[in-house]
């Protein structure tokens, strides 16, 4: 730098000019350099509309071919449905998180050993529950009572006589006590569904809910003690949609199998295997009796007992099943049956 006065040379360091003994004058300071903007990377869009539209396998909603689950029902929908050469369907995957929608509400699956649905319920959508599948809440969801028809013979059945119901704006989540798979069933206007009784979860308040008598029982003499058994329990639920689209969330023990009967088609599955059936199946009791010379397999033949279903209509099994009760001992009496000796 140059002094002002003389034009000396002078260090930049220096205050005074070593020629003339003239303060160094210097000029303003330029402005720092202003920072530079952080740079994020903002998050990674929805998958833009393809244009084109699959069905899903599961509950036949046609969704953008870009999407990779269904928001109905949460089935994955790149992958092909895994089938059996005796034409059973395995429940279809669902990542874990998946995102349903019903109204202006969501509900994510979360987990796969022991699922949790997540709600996101909002202001004008309501859902009602079994009390005991109610994981947490936010404390100002507000919880209320439903009252069931034919509270009587409810309550001789060990069903439940009432069912919880919850009106959003809020969050609130369900789980089943135990491993295992959790259905979403979509119903669309005027489709009904049975259900096998202790195996519901949770419905959206536009899901009619019934409940009938199997009329499948049987009873077992020891003496002069007789005992009449359920096989499939003395009710079954049965819930549909009269006006509007619903979501029904079941819980199920093991792996979830599917299969479409054509009409007159029958199968025979354990009773306690069995999960939801179209009202359109039918169903009654079928012995098998080995053939023997012995009296005594009399008896011991009514073990072999089975559910026959025929269609036409959807059946569905779990791979887990109790041991139904009854089925070893002296039969006595029961309801229409088949029978087959071999």
């Amino acid at each position: 730098m140059f002094c002002t006065n003389c034009g000396a040379g002078v260090q930049d360091s220096a205050n005074f000019c070593r020629a003339c003994g003239s303060a160094i004058k210097r000029g303003a300071a330029p402005p720092p350099d202003p920072p530079k903007p952080i740079v994020t990377h903002a998050p990674e869009p929805a998958p833009a509309p393809s244009g084109k539209q699959v069905k899903c396998t599961w509950c036949d909603e046609i969704v953008d071919a870009a999407q990779t689950s269904c928001p109905r029902c949460g089935a994955m929908l790149n992958n092909k449905p895994i089938s059996t050469q005796s034409g059973w369907l395995q429940l279809p995957g669902r990542k874990d998180m998946a995102k349903l929608q019903f109204g202006d509400s969501f509900c994510q699956i979360e987990g796969n050993y022991v699922p949790v649905a997540d709600m996101n319920l909002a202001a004008p959508d309501s859902i009602y529950f079994t009390h005991h599948v109610l994981l947490w809440k936010d404390p100002h969801v507000d919880i209320t009572t439903m009252s069931l028809s034919g509270a009587w013979k409810r309550m001789f059945a060990g069903l439940p006589l009432i069912m919880t119901q919850a009106q959003g704006p809020g969050r609130l989540a369900f789980s089943r006590d135990a491993p295992g798979e959790m259905i979403a069933l979509p119903l669309q206007p005027g489709q009904e569904v049975d259900v096998r009784e202790h195996l519901f979860m949770v419905a959206t308040g536009n899901v009619a809910y019934d409940w009938f008598q199997t009329n499948i029982w049987f009873t077992t003499q020891s003496g002069d003690d007789k005992e009449t058994h359920y096989p499939v329990g003395m009710f079954m639920d049965r819930f549909s949609a009269p006006r509007a689209p619903g979501l029904l969330l079941l819980h199920a023990s093991g792996n979830v199998f599917v299969r479409e009967l054509a009409p007159g088609q029958a199968i025979l599955v354990k009773p306690t295997a069995l999960i939801f059936k179209d009202p359109s199946v039918q169903m009654q009791l079928h012995f098998e009796r080995p053939r023997t010379g012995f009296s005594l397999w009399g008896s011991w033949a009514n073990r072999y007992l089975w559910l026959r279903l025929w269609g036409p209509g959807r059946v569905a099994v779990q791979s887990v099943f109790e041991k139904l009760e009854g089925e070893s001992r002296n039969i006595y009496n029961c309801s229409s049956a088949t029978e087959r000796q071999w």
